[in-house]
C-alpha cells in the first residue's frame, strides 16, 4: 500500500497551497495591490486579525511538510506496509486542512488539537519507517 505515502505527500502539498487562498484574501482586504510587489511584507501591520493569522497559518504549514515529506519518504523507500503508518499517512493531510480553518477563525483549541494530531501522525511515519530500517 505505498501509494498511501505518495498520496499522502502530494495531499499534504496541496494543503500548503490551500493555505495561499485566506492569506490571499487578507491581503486583499487590507488594499494589496501590484505596487506593493516591492515590499510585500510591508503590508503586514495593515492586514487585518485573520490575514495575520493567515499569514502565521500558511508559514507553520511550510514548517509541517519539512517534517512530513521525509517521513513519508522514509516509509516509501523502506517499504513500510504498517496499517498503522498507512492510517496516519491518510489523516495526516485532513488534520492540517482543518488546522488552517482553526488558526484562520481563531479557534485555539482546535487549532491545537490540529497541529497536535498532525505531529502525531508525522511521528507514527518516523517510528513506523525507522522500525522497517532497522
Amino acid at each position: 500500500m505505498q501509494v498511501a505515502f505518495a498520496w499522502s505527500l502530494c495531499l499534504s502539498v496541496g494543503v500548503v497551497l490551500l493555505s495561499i487562498i485566506p492569506l490571499t484574501i487578507g491581503r486583499v482586504k487590507a488594499g494589496y495591490s501590484v505596487e506593493n510587489m516591492s515590499a510585500p511584507r510591508a503590508l503586514f501591520d495593515e492586514l487585518p486579525s485573520f490575514g495575520k493569522r493567515a499569514v502565521w497559518c500558511h508559514q507553520n504549514c511550510w514548517e509541517s511538510i519539512s517534517l512530513h515529506a521525509p517521513a513519508c519518504l522514509l516509509c516509501l523507500i523502506t517499504f513500510t506496509d504498517s496499517n498503522i503508518a498507512i492510517i496516519a499517512a491518510l489523516i495526516h493531510p485532513i488534520f492540517r486542512f482543518l488546522y488552517i480553518g482553526a488558526y484562520v477563525f481563531n479557534i485555539p483549541t482546535a487549532r491545537g488539537l490540529m497541529w497536535a494530531s498532525g505531529i502525531f501522525t508525522t511521528l507514527l511515519l518516523y517510528k513506523e519507517g525507522l522500525t522497517k530500517l532497522i
